[in-house]
């Protein structure tokens, strides 16, 4: 990224001069490099500023745009991220559309049977997580999206999530619209992109106008330097390493999780085990204590969070963990740990102790 920042600073736009074709040209290798990531092509990807704004675009753009249409129900899953909650609701109260919750089984998985009984041709749209972000579950996307194909409906996949947890390359296909993130695989904050495949483009209204830049789906001079950051990140991902990586994350979140529980506290996991599980997610629940007790006594010696980030500071029950039958004062115990690909063992075993010495103070 850095010589976007300051030695390469046209406008990318702007194509009467060499320093926009440079910038131009660094654009679309990164257009061309997320494309990869997920089995796309280039010109099916606009960068936003993040997944907020790519769930926004993609929900309000469709809604908006098929106001008039039969097709006034969308469903979207009961631990959507509260951004594409947030929509449902506008989209209810200012819109006039049926927005309702899928419900999940207690590990966070959607039941295709209850999918199929709640879909029919008054569909719009479908939303779903691939990798939820505070449980990890990690969504049948192939089977999900069959189902709601069928019907006729959009499928919208939130994968903000699923870059790290699992490999993403025919993603494309059995979605209609993506949704990434850029500093949640490991690229810079404040870039995100949404897919949207060739065929779909015309239906979506923008929430931004101006230029008429990115297919007019976007408007708006791109920042360079966070577009080639996020495609150098998706190149990382695509690497003949990663599976391996994603191998070693698994094992020492299940390390750091079995030496809680063999610490002889109290304790049970939130959310599946194994394979089906983002593999550095870790939610545990610390029966009989407090959550925000424990976390604000582990400061500032290691980070973690009661749920999303994007709702720190608001004092409410995690959402995900009721939606998946946790008792309120389960869900006030419960916290979540995030391991990444460069925790090192001995970073777990340090923060195994550290949880271990704050539950033998705060029990006195």
């Amino acid at each position: 990224m850095e010589p976007y920042l300051g030695n390469s600073f046209g406008n990318p736009h702007s194509a009467d001069h060499c320093l926009g074709w440079e910038a131009a040209q660094a654009v679309e290798d990164s257009m061309d490099r997320v494309a990869r990531l997920i089995g796309a092509d280039a010109d099916e990807i606009i960068f936003t500023s993040g997944a907020t704004e790519s769930n926004n675009m993609s929900l309000l753009g469709l809604a908006r745009r098929a106001a008039e249409s039969k097709r006034n129900r969308i469903l979207v899953s009961s631990i959507e991220h509260k951004c594409v909650l947030a929509v449902g609701r506008v989209l209810e109260e200012q819109y006039g559309y049926t927005v309702e919750k899928i419900p999940v089984d207690r590990e966070g998985f959607i039941e295709l049977s209850t999918l199929e009984k709640m879909i029919d041709d008054n569909v719009l749209a479908v939303s779903i997580l691939a990798v939820n972000n505070e449980i990890g579950t990690i969504q049948d996307v192939e089977k999900i999206s069959a189902c709601v194909r069928k019907h006729g409906a959009v499928f919208h996949c939130d994968a903000a999530q699923a870059p790290i947890a699992v490999s993403t390359t025919s993603l494309a296909m059995h979605s209609d619209i993506i949704t990434l993130s850029g500093h949640k695989m490991y690229g810079p904050k404040g870039i995100g992109v949404i897919f949207v495949t060739r065929d779909l483009q015309d239906r979506l209204e923008p929430l931004i106008y101006g230029g008429g830049q990115q297919n007019s789906l976007r408007s708006g001079t791109v920042p360079v330097p966070l577009c080639v950051g996020m495609g150098a990140a998706a190149d990382l991902l695509t690497g003949e390493e990663i599976g391996a990586k994603r191998t070693e994350l698994r094992r020492r979140r299940d390390s750091f999780v079995t030496r809680i529980r063999e610490s002889g506290w109290p304790v049970s996991v939130n959310g599946p085990s194994g394979t089906l599980r983002h593999p550095g997610n870790a939610n545990i629940c610390f029966t009989g204590f407090s959550a925000h007790d424990i976390l604000g006594a582990l400061q500032p010696r290691l980070a973690a969070s009661t749920g999303s980030a994007c709702t720190s500071g608001i004092p409410e029950p995690s959402h995900v963990l009721h939606a998946t039958g946790l008792k309120p004062d389960d869900a006030e115990a419960s916290v979540r740990f995030s391991l990444g690909f460069q925790t090192t063992d001995e970073e777990v075993e340090e923060a195994v102790n550290l949880v271990i010495e704050i539950l033998e103070r705060l029990s006195r």
